[in-house]
């Protein structure tokens, strides 16, 4: 189960985000852009996805995950019941709002960092071969 308190963790941690409140909730923007907020009647997490039919398609895939209300019909946007996600889940959906909302260049900047972090991780994971120890 998700949190409020994780979905700050994780938008906090993007780069060139601020916290603003939207309505009175917490709101997440990236370069004056909004790419997540807290809301209440339903309680949800707003997110945005790549366009209208993927995120028709997730909500077919996982009503219990995902769904909108009429405000929400025709725009990208779902809304997400966090009692119904894990933190991965959270973290792979705001990632994915961030960058269809963040500028080109912050997002290929960022991919860059991560593929570096996850090349380094894998090369300190990878056991060492005997016959390279030894040479």
């Amino acid at each position: 189960m998700a949190s409020e308190a994780e979905v700050r963790q994780i938008c906090l941690g993007l780069p060139e985000v601020v916290e603003t409140p939207y309505e009175g909730l917490p709101g997440f923007r990236v370069k004056k852009k909004l790419f997540a907020r807290i809301r209440e009647r339903p309680d949800a997490l707003l997110v945005w996805r790549p366009d209208v039919l993927d995120k028709e398609t997730v909500i077919a895939a996982e009503p219990a995950k995902f769904f909108q209300t009429p405000h929400y019909e025709g725009h990208p946007g779902v809304l997400v019941h966090l009692e119904a996600i894990d933190f991965k889940e959270l973290e792979e959906l705001l990632i994915l709002s961030w960058t269809i909302n963040a500028p080109a260049r912050l997002v290929a900047a960022y991919e860059s960092q991560m593929a570096c972090s996850q090349a380094e991780a894998s090369l300190l994971q990878s056991p060492i071969d005997e016959d390279e120890s030894s040479a």
